[in-house]
């Protein structure tokens, strides 16, 4: 069988390619599916980059080339690629059950067949501007989390919301990344979606733009909020209106 050396386009001498946040985590997702490569993946979880070996053969063509890459930068890649797998694994496609990691924590090669082949191109420069517009921030996450949880269990109070996100927004570098799995987690417990595009981008712009990512971050969680108590708000009035009315 031939290898397979699908590897994705360089990036050029500035920055990422146009587009590679959104390409990269669609991608992890649907590797996911794949046992092998999610336990890969999940090593990631709280260690720096010197003892994620496993991860290595799947993250490392995706990072940008051609330009000194701030190690920030790389670990933001290595992270949310080990977030993103860091969940059960029936949130994934069926994928084959053959391939796994060895007895060194090595994902397991078939036939010297990289099991998983990897994009040749990322989007244009017209989707990586469509992409900003649509994103949304972790504040909204943390806002619609709060308003779809009440009574459920795993629920996220509105403290424990704002507590949390507060937090992270006052973190360096070195903090964000410790802190964050556990919220991102925290999240996933109340079944909420995480727009992991939009955060490897606040991940990788963090050391030299937090304050205006946690601007942004606190923005959206409290209009966000302010917003959907509004609309349940209204949605209860119509209700007590309809009870209430004569019949006709």
């Amino acid at each position: 069988m031939t290898e397979n050396t699908a590897r994705p386009a360089p990036a050029d001498s500035s920055a990422a390619k146009p587009g590679r946040s959104r390409a990269f985590t669609q991608w992890v997702t649907g590797v996911c599916s794949d046992p092998g490569a999610r336990a890969a993946l999940r090593t990631g979880v709280r260690r720096n980059l010197d003892h994620v070996r496993p991860m290595h053969r799947l993250v490392a063509p995706w990072l940008p080339t051609g330009r000194h890459l701030p190690e920030s930068e790389e670990r933001a890649y290595y992270l949310i690629a080990a977030m993103i797998a860091d969940q059960p694994r029936h949130s994934f496609a069926a994928g084959p059950d053959d391939d796994d990691l060895d007895e060194d924590g090595e994902l397991v090669m078939t036939n010297g067949q990289h099991p998983l082949p990897l994009p040749q191109d990322t989007p244009n420069t017209q989707s990586l501007q469509q992409d900003r517009r649509q994103g949304t921030s972790l504040g909204a996450a943390f806002a619609r989390a709060v308003v779809k949880s009440p009574g459920r269990e795993g629920e996220m109070r509105e403290s424990t919301a704002e507590t949390r996100l507060n937090l992270l927004t006052r973190q360096s570098v070195n903090g964000l990344f410790r802190h964050l799995p556990g919220s991102v987690r925290y999240l996933r417990q109340t079944d909420t979606d995480i727009d992991f595009a939009q955060l490897l981008d606040d991940l990788i712009a963090w050391p030299t733009r937090s304050g205006r990512i946690s601007r942004h971050w606190l923005q959206d969680y409290y209009q966000q909020l302010s917003r959907s108590q509004r609309e349940q708000t209204d949605k209860q009035d119509a209700e007590e209106l309809l009870r209430t009315a004569p019949n006709a």
